[in-house]
């Protein structure tokens, strides 16, 4: 029997696109983690893991969407591949069965220690850049709250249909900060911010 390729999505925040991240893959099944990548504890990782079977494919955007250091990428590969699944990571075009040579493995643990310095860099430069922004008076800190009853008349302007969109740019919030509101306030009728994706 062919096996089946199944498609596994990570995104951050509600504002990337996960649709993107396997545009054009034909794929049986794809399971849509909408979480941080710190660690491998996310409930369609665990989902994925125990789907597959034998002769399956999962197939991943690329290293840093599967994990965030080298050795939950390893152990996740190690994993998936113990099980007789193929792990194929589109952007790195990289292919990994359980039985791949000494230079497969090494190229695993190259390019996701390459990713894995990559964004420690950037967190480096972030942290450079607020330090300079503060000594300059132009750190803003943390984006604004609102008080109570700006928060009611936001869920009652999103309960009347006002977009998304628009309520972040009248209030000077974000659009996840608006969500965030929007799930802590009981009167807004319920409107699922992550849809679940099969």
């Amino acid at each position: 029997m062919k096996g089946r390729r199944i498609g596994y999505v990570r995104v951050s925040t509600l504002d990337q696109n996960e649709q993107r991240q396997l545009e054009g893959e034909a794929l049986d099944k794809v399971f849509t983690d909408k979480a941080s990548g710190k660690d491998t504890d996310r409930p369609k990782l665990a989902e994925m893991i125990g789907f597959v079977r034998d002769g399956d494919i999962v197939v991943v955007h690329s290293m840093d969407r599967l994990a965030r250091n080298l050795d939950d990428l390893r152990s996740v590969v190690q994993t998936l591949t113990g099980k007789g699944v193929k792990v194929e990571f589109v952007k790195e075009s990289l292919v990994f069965t359980g039985e791949d040579s000494p230079m497969a493995n090494l190229m695993l643990s190259v390019m996701g220690a390459f990713a894995e310095f990559e964004r420690s860099l950037i967190k480096e430069r972030q942290r450079e850049g607020i330090a300079l922004a503060k000594q300059r008076g132009v750190y803003k800190g943390r984006k604004r709250t609102l008080g109570p009853e700006m928060v009611a008349e936001l869920a009652q302007r999103a309960a009347a249909g006002t977009p998304k969109s628009q309520l972040a740019r009248d209030y000077g919030l974000s659009r996840e900060t608006v969500y965030q509101y929007l799930r802590r306030n009981p009167a807004v009728p319920a409107e699922p911010p992550f849809p679940t994706v099969h």
